[in-house]
């Protein structure tokens, strides 16, 4: 009988870090000290978990096969069978209907941009993620939905940098994860994702490359920017480039030097100089746009 660890497991719950993007319009509004929109963000962040991870089961059942062929994925609960297939299908037709109940109570846009979430990752599991680049497009796609859906449940209109950031960021990610597809493909020969023959080592070497300097030249301009340094009363914003950049640097020395890029939210997890770049980029914003004026 399967354990809760096993279906939290099933659930993916690590990734639910990634729903954290919901936050960043009210942290970058300056509302994040507003308790009744950061409840209602919270409802948000829990009904947004529940919609991913039952996109999560419909694709780990749609992998199967794949699966197990993965030296990691190959221990998932469906592809090891420690979750019947049958159990796995009521748990996701479960965990939709709640997160649907949830998002009732908050704006009828919330729902429509979820639901759109689940549109676009349920062609992205059974055909589009095939494609090469549009592969990993509409994975940095999915993170953009997240900074809207977030944005909608207190009224946010999100800012363009904010949309530019994120999508530039999940791209440079998306990348380094297939790159870690390529890495076992060559070393045993067997095709994880069929999207991979569109790629190899050295069109993500640069790709990789080319989006980190580009992530670096566009949060330059946004900390330099005259409407955001009105906006938040300060000039000092850009030193937070300093986080930015030893981040992308880290994450290109365990992609190029230690080759383990292949599941980014355990990078989070695991990694002690990621955690404490994302908190001093997070401290030092908090800072400066809600205690320095």
């Amino acid at each position: 009988m399967a354990t809760i660890s096993t279906y939290l497991k099933l659930l993916r719950a690590k990734q639910w870090v990634k729903n954290g993007f919901l936050f960043l319009p009210l942290f970058f509004d300056q509302k994040i000290t507003d308790t009744h929109c950061l409840l209602l963000t919270l409802l948000g962040f829990v009904a947004f978990c529940l919609f991913a991870s039952a996109i999560y089961i419909l694709n780990d059942y749609n992998d199967i096969a794949k699966d197990r062929q993965h030296p990691e994925k190959r221990f998932r609960p469906l592809a090891s069978g420690a979750v019947e297939t049958k159990a796995a299908w009521v748990t996701m037709i479960m965990l939709f209907a709640v997160a649907v109940i949830i998002s009732l109570w908050l704006p009828q846009a919330f729902l429509m941009i979820a639901l759109s979430y689940v549109i676009l990752n349920i062609f992205y599991s059974f055909y589009l993620k095939h494609v090469p680049i549009l592969d990993i497009t509409l994975v940095s796609m999915g993170f953009i939905l997240r900074v809207f859906a977030g944005a909608v449940i207190c009224a946010i209109v999100p800012s363009m940098w904010l949309v530019t950031m994120t999508f530039l960021l999940a791209l440079f990610i998306a990348l380094a994860k297939r790159r870690d597809d390529v890495l076992i493909f060559l070393e045993s020969g067997k095709k994880m994702r069929k999207a991979i023959e569109g790629y190899n080592i050295e069109f993500l070497n640069i790709a990789m490359a080319v989006m980190a300097a580009v992530i670096i030249v566009a949060y330059l301009m946004y900390t330099t920017s005259e409407l955001v340094m009105a906006r938040f009363a300060t000039h000092s914003l850009y030193f937070s480039t300093i986080f930015v950049i030893l981040g992308l640097l880290r994450y290109l020395q365990l992609a190029f030097v230690e080759k383990t890029t292949g599941s980014p939210t355990d990078l989070v997890y695991k990694d002690l100089f990621l955690q404490l770049i994302l908190i001093g980029w997070v401290g030092f914003n908090a800072v400066i746009i809600y205690f320095i004026k």
